[in-house]
């Protein structure tokens, strides 16, 4: 069956939720957020269209390498995965969220410098997948130190102006679509067979 592969480059809007399923299988959940942009040719500028936000779901060794990577809420991050848009009904509206099963997870290294190491994979079950589910349910549900809004000052770059996100506050408000917080319900997958690496950001 085919499956969209999609990238995203982006900034965490939340700090990552990280847990052990009851068999010890590890899972992550990350929020992250993104601007397209578009350039208007009457002012001769790029402009910051509406905000995306993203559920991505991280597994295993995956999950552990994010974890240890103490990544933050605005720190800029690049995500790759299989992209999964999720129907629900709430207050009597469908609705849509689109989520991603990461393969790949690491900083933006055009906005500073990693380190990494070559780690050990392991294995996941259908039950550790419903138990990671409802987890992610619960976290999703929270509510935010900032009453659900979330900021990208530490994802600024000063030295190049055009590749960095606006430092205005963004709201995490619901959306007919891509809005909406994660309230994951899709099947996860396992990972892609290949080396994981854990990354350690580095003052730039």
């Amino acid at each position: 069956m085919n499956e969209a592969q999609v990238t995203v480059i982006g900034w965490l809007a939340q700090d990552p939720f990280f847990t052990m399923t009851a068999n010890g299988t590890p899972f992550l959940a990350l929020r992250v957020g993104c601007t397209p942009r578009r350039y208007d040719r009457q002012s001769g500028q790029w402009q910051d269209l509406e905000p995306m936000f993203l559920t991505v779901n991280c597994w295993r060794s995956l999950a552990e390498n994010v974890n240890a990577s103490d990544m933050k809420r605005g720190e800029p991050v690049v995500v790759s995965g299989r992209l999964r848009i999720r129907e629900y009904v709430k207050d009597g509206r469908l609705r849509f969220s689109a989520e991603i099963e990461a393969t790949t997870v690491g900083h933006d290294l055009s906005r500073g410098s990693a380190q990494f190491r070559r780690v050990q994979r392991g294995t996941m079950t259908e039950e550790d997948r419903r138990e990671a589910r409802e987890l992610t349910d619960q976290w999703s549900l929270a509510e935010s130190p900032t009453d659900g809004e979330t900021t990208r000052d530490s994802a600024t770059d000063t030295e190049n102006p055009q590749a960095t996100e606006p430092t205005d506050t963004l709201r995490n408000e619901d959306a007919d679509l891509f809005g909406e917080p994660a309230d994951p319900r899709a099947t996860a997958t396992d990972t892609d067979d290949h080396d994981l690496f854990e990354l350690r950001t580095q003052a730039a």
